[in-house]
């Protein structure tokens, strides 16, 4: 007992090694490797969804940027075309076009009943005639002469080609016929059937025919929506984070604001849209649909976002700038125009960009502010009716036509695209100018 009591470190090394320490230690660690497994399991089952979300997107949206294209010979004659022989393309019949594909594709099948050209019409598809009209509008020497045009296949047709539809199906199953298996598989023997690029998809706005759909309208839409966002966003988010880490007061009313910019980053988005549903359609009776009321609901959304990365990026910047500053005569706000901001820039671009990325994915705002509207024209100013891509994802989801079933995924990856490049974008600004004090 007395030896135990002179040394009590071995005492102590004596006390740890005993059989009841020993199993408390072996459960310590059994339990500190059941976390780690569970920690694994968890970050595979999160990445494996992520790869399956993302491998579905990709096996969906890949073949909406293919289009199947049938070659015709089109006699464009300038009597139905310009039956008031004026020249002027405004007094063309558009709906001659069509007629003149359809008389075209009947050339291709002379032996086809007049019982079953309906049957062939729907090889094409109903708005080819458009597609025929834009190239001779691009090219008026066309008229009066025959040419070869490549001109798109009807959406059934075209999913058969691209394997969406099982052609194996029994006829009552599957929206096309055996007959017009018969006339696509001639067309292709013949070498006037293939897929081409669907350049459509990139140039074109909405559409209720999938080969004629496209997302130039709802990028053009979410590039003004987007602009009048950083346009009011930025400037008051930063002045409101250099007011409240810089200048004012420390007092129950500042820290009444601090905590209702907090809550508001977490209200959820929905609740600016019935904001600007009620303050800018209702009250100032603003255009619906329009970017800039897109842009401002937005700009409320992304102001507690910026000013919260703005003030973090200010509080970063070491107090020494500050005393150094004023030690030399300069005024508060000389330190923190000439000196404070600057260095707390990058991390006031960072928030602001991933402010912007959040803004781009936002659907449910501008859905209350109607900017769900049918547009098939890109918008041409700030006050014009228009659709956001998020928006765009939303409309083609719901359509019930399968060729929407691709372009809703192919929107999808594009939208990634953009949400993934101005992340890297703030990655690359935060690590280029982050500096280390």
């Amino acid at each position: 007992m007395t030896d135990i009591v002179a040394n009590p470190i071995a005492a102590n090394t004596g006390f740890h090694r005993t059989e009841a320490a020993e199993k408390r230690l072996r459960r310590r660690y059994a339990a500190e490797q059941r976390f780690k497994i569970y920690g694994i399991i968890a970050i595979t089952l999160a990445i494996g969804m992520l790869v399956l979300l993302l491998f579905t997107i990709l096996r969906n949206g890949v073949t909406a940027f293919q289009q199947t294209a049938i070659q015709l010979e089109v006699t464009l004659d300038p009597a139905v075309i310009d039956p008031k022989g004026t020249g002027n393309p405004a007094d063309w019949d558009r709906a001659a076009f069509q007629d003149l594909v359809h008389d075209a594709l009947y050339k291709e099948f002379p032996d086809v009943s007049r019982g079953d050209r309906r049957e062939l019409r729907r090889m094409i598809s109903p708005v080819a005639g458009v597609f025929l009209g834009n190239q001779v509008l691009k090219d008026p020497s066309m008229l009066g002469q025959t040419v070869s045009v490549w001109l798109p296949a009807s959406d059934p047709i075209n999913q058969i080609v691209k394997g969406r539809i099982d052609r194996e199906l029994p006829e009552a199953n599957r929206p096309v016929s055996d007959q017009q298996l018969a006339w696509l598989d001639q067309l292709r023997e013949r070498g006037d059937s293939k897929t081409i690029f669907n350049s459509t998809f990139f140039t074109a706005s909405d559409s209720n025919y999938p080969e004629l759909a496209g997302l130039w309208g709802s990028v053009v839409g979410s590039i003004f929506t987007l602009a009048v966002t950083l346009v009011l966003a930025l400037p008051i988010g930063v002045a409101a984070a250099v007011y409240l880490e810089e200048f004012a007061p420390k007092n129950k009313f500042t820290d009444l604001i601090e905590v209702n910019i907090n809550n508001l980053a977490a209200v959820p988005s929905i609740v600016f849209g019935l904001l600007g549903l009620a303050v800018f359609l209702n009250f100032f009776g603003m255009p619906r649909s329009a970017p800039l009321v897109g842009g401002m609901v937005i700009a409320l959304m992304s102001l507690p976002t910026i000013i919260i990365a703005s003030r973090a990026a200010l509080k970063a910047v070491p107090p020494s700038i500050r005393e150094a500053a004023l030690g030399m005569g300069a005024s508060k706000l000389q330190t923190v125009w000439h000196h404070v901001l600057p260095l707390a820039m990058p991390g006031i671009l960072t928030g602001t960009i991933i402010a912007m990325a959040q803004a781009l994915g936002e659907t449910a705002p501008l859905l209350m502010i109607g900017m769900n509207a049918f547009v098939t024209a890109p918008p041409t100013g700030l006050l014009s009716s228009s659709s956001v891509l998020p928006v765009q994802i939303y409309i083609w989801a719901d359509a019930p036509e399968r060729g929407f079933v691709e372009l809703t995924s192919a929107a999808i990856m594009i939208l990634l695209i953009f949400l993934i490049t101005m992340n890297g974008i703030a990655i690359y600004l935060r690590k280029k100018f982050e500096r280390r004090w």
